[in-house]
Order: C-alpha cells, then sequence, then structure tokens
C-alpha cells in the first residue's frame, strides 16, 4: 500500500516502506493512472537502466542554434543527465516528433522531468527536458 504512485520517481529507494528483503527496492516505473508502482530488487536490475531518451520538440533548447538537427539528421556529441556526471558519448537522432539521444552506455534512473545536456568538446550546444 502507498498514498498515490504520483509520489514516487524512477530510481526512487527511500520511502518505499517495504523492508525483509536482502537487496533494497528501487522504483522501476509508475502508473499514476492505476496507482501502480513497479520496483525492481538491487541498485542493478535491468528495469532502472536505459540507453535511449526522448525529447519532445517543445522541450528543446538550442544554446548553438545553427547547430540544430533538422529531420532525419543525427551528431554524435558528449552528453550528460546529471549535473556531476561525465560527460559520455551520445548520438541525437532528429525526427519529426521528438529529439532522440542515445547513449553508448545505459543510464541509471533516467525520469522524466530531468534535463539531457549535449556538448561538443567544452562547449554546451543544446539541452532538453527529457519525456
Amino acid at each position: 500500500m502507498h498514498q498515490g504512485a504520483h509520489f514516487f520517481t524512477k530510481g526512487q529507494r527511500k520511502g518505499l516502506s517495504v523492508g525483509g528483503m536482502k537487496d533494497p527496492l528501487f522504483v522501476i516505473d509508475t502508473d499514476v493512472e492505476n496507482n501502480v508502482l513497479y520496483v525492481g530488487q538491487g541498485k542493478f536490475h535491468p528495469g532502472l537502466f536505459r540507453r535511449g531518451i526522448k525529447i519532445l520538440l517543445n522541450d528543446i533548447h538550442w544554446v548553438r542554434e545553427d547547430m540544430a538537427l533538422n529531420f532525419n539528421e543525427n551528431i554524435e556529441v558528449m552528453a550528460r543527465i546529471r549535473y556531476r556526471q561525465p560527460l559520455e558519448k551520445a548520438i541525437l537522432f532528429q525526427q519529426k516528433d521528438a529529439l532522440y539521444v542515445l547513449f553508448d552506455k545505459s543510464k541509471s534512473a533516467i525520469a522524466e522531468g530531468q534535463f539531457v545536456a549535449w556538448y561538443s568538446g567544452d562547449e554546451l550546444l543544446g539541452s532538453g527536458v527529457i519525456s
């Protein structure tokens, strides 16, 4: 039992009020409409990891507007999701509905509403809100 799936975020460990497990439980996903939490045991549970993320068109911000991608274009960049996370190789794919970011390696606990930023060397090219 919980007070509502909307109170939880992907990757959350604390506040689940479930004990007796060998490894802690982590929120893998939420279904707010049906008030359901999906959890996985251990910080390396495969459900916590994703390589690709989606950014809706209205949530894309190009600092370098001259580098903005057109439909069906892609570019190799260095990117990160969290402020202190090291930059990692990724490819941006522009499609009609959204910009997609595909990392070389899977990332843990990516949640909607977080930001992703992409760079060329040390130069920030753009960022966006993960949907």
